[in-house]
């Protein structure tokens, strides 16, 4: 029990140390230690490829699935592990309309047949949708969240840490200078400030050995970011090749339903006047007696009208 109240005791003055330390560095009245150039760049390249994956996940994320409600809800399913709903796509709900109006107005109709071949192209295309969006999951998105949610959470992580270090380190500087100052004259407390620069040398010998030894894991962390980039580029060539495969499978489905559509379209009769193709009316076409083009002449559209 003493052990933990020592603990605790040190552990909020080194929390205060760094408080002060930090405030005094905002107000330009204390050093910083500031980290070298190549490990600069290095952050700046995490922290660059961190806000642009986000960037590209949110809105990769926002094209697989427009809503953003069932985005909020698929979100929730995988924190608590549970397996996310299935639900039909918007091209699927029109495919079932389509199909529905189509046995209302009659299958035996042009128009009702054209919606019920029309509605299970629907159908098609939103179950490849589903399809792509699944693989669009598995070879990217999912990827890019994993590696957010660990490799990147774990450099922020050790970053921070590093920043505790280096304002452990810089508070220790200051306390050597501060003895260094009152050597040859009389402290308040009675401590010789040979005895206070001694120990004050010492913290700081620890602090420094703290401080390179994290600087040193959050370097090599840092470095990983190129292979990570590397794996990145294989994830959106992935992504690419998925999406290849998902416009040709739409293509090929849309080009048989308009092969079909054009095989079950009857021609009618047509009338061409001044060179442009008029279909006549619907109505009374079986007792209706049209002129050929080679019939109706000039004079007689002048006097006709139509």
């Amino acid at each position: 029990m003493d052990f933990n109240v020592k603990k605790i005791v040190k552990d909020a003055g080194a929390a205060i140390s760094r408080v002060v330390q930090y405030t005094e560095e905002k107000l330009g009245t204390s050093e910083k230690t500031e980290l070298d150039a190549h490990f600069e760049n290095l952050w700046n390249r995490a922290d660059m490829t961190k806000v642009c994956t986000e960037k590209i996940l949110r809105n990769t994320e926002a094209i697989l699935v427009p809503n953003p409600g069932n985005r909020i809800e698929d979100y929730i399913f995988d924190k608590i592990e549970k397996k996310r709903p299935s639900r039909l796509s918007n091209l699927e709900y029109l495919g079932l309309d389509m199909i529905e109006a189509g046995n209302e107005f009659g299958p035996g109709t042009a128009y009702g047949s054209a919606l019920i071949k029309v509605g299970q192209c629907e159908q098609k295309l939103g179950q490849t949708e589903r399809d792509f969006i699944g693989s669009a999951g598995l070879c990217y998105t999912q990827p890019l969240q994993k590696f957010l949610e660990g490799e990147m959470k774990t450099i922020i992580k050790e970053k921070n840490l590093l920043e505790v270090k280096r304002l452990d380190l810089d508070a220790c500087k200051n306390r050597v200078r501060k003895a260094r100052s009152l050597l040859g004259t009389q402290t308040k407390d009675g401590i010789p400030p040979e005895v206070m620069l001694e120990q004050a040398e010492r913290d700081l010998r620890i602090a420094q050995s703290e401080f390179d030894r994290q600087a040193e894991i959050t370097k090599l962390l840092l470095e990983g970011i190129g292979s990570s980039h590397s794996t990145h580029l294989r994830y959106l060539y992935q992504f690419v090749e998925t999406q290849v495969k998902y416009y040709s499978q739409c293509k090929n489905i849309m080009a048989e339903l308009q092969q079909e559509l054009a095989s079950s379209t009857k021609p009618g009769p047509v009338l061409r006047v001044n060179s442009e193709d008029l279909e006549p009316p619907a109505s009374n076409t079986s007792n209706a007696t049209f002129h050929s083009p080679a019939v109706l002449t000039t004079h007689d559209l002048n006097t006709t009208s139509i």
